[in-house]
């Protein structure tokens, strides 16, 4: 459909505004929420994720890209919880402690909310306890954690500790990310699982938990 097609382009191209009203005239014109999420929001953020990967496009067409999805997410996340779709996964999420950075963070957050999972954000500077509580409360299948500094890196091996110390390890699988982060660290701390980006985030989350 061109109107799909059409918020797609503009949200590759970084126009907020324009998804937004897109979006809400695909819905006001008929068009089923899920196709739009997927036909539009998804496959135009799945354009970016490609590009970003293949250094086509730098982290600030990103971020333009990003806050794009959000303005359509805006619109179409409320439908989706009326229309009764449910989650295909809870995912708690933050940046640990002693890290304030959070562009990487909110970036993974909006796309996998796109994926169709449902996004608990801690924040930034997230204390391994508040992880803990949050596993406690919310019960979510995957906890994800972002680190930029190497003075914050070691608190995901602490934080990794204090969920299995709380006996929660078997409950949430565990993804980690950031600049200075590797598969060789991700090893050796025990987490499930790394995404070296935002792009491959989703996938990889969605191999852990096992969903096609």
């Amino acid at each position: 459909m061109d109107e799909l097609r059409e918020i797609a382009e503009n949200l590759i191209q970084g126009e907020a505004s324009n998804v937004k009203e897109l979006t809400r005239a695909a819905l006001d014109k008929g068009i089923a929420v899920d196709k739009v999420l997927n036909d539009g929001l998804l496959a135009g953020m799945a354009v970016v994720g490609e590009r970003f990967r293949k250094e086509e496009m730098f982290l600030p067409e990103v971020l333009f890209s990003t806050r794009a999805m959000k303005a359509g997410m805006d619109i179409v996340e409320p439908l989706l919880l009326d229309s009764g779709v449910k989650p295909i996964g809870k995912i708690v999420i933050g940046t640990v402690k002693s890290d304030a950075h959070d562009i990487g963070k909110n970036l993974v957050s909006v796309m996998l909310k796109g994926a169709g999972f449902e996004v608990i954000d801690l924040g930034t500077d997230v204390a391994p306890d508040k992880f803990v509580d949050a596993i406690k409360e919310q019960e979510p299948s995957l906890v994800g954690m972002s680190a930029m500094l190497g003075t914050s890196i070691p608190y995901m091996k602490t934080t990794i500790d204090a969920i299995e110390a709380a006996g929660l390890r078997w409950q949430a699988k565990v993804l980690i990310g950031g600049a200075i982060v590797t598969q060789s660290y991700a090893d050796s701390i025990g987490a499930d699982g790394y995404a070296p980006d935002a792009g491959s985030a989703v996938g990889k989350a969605k191999e852990l938990l096992d969903i096609n």
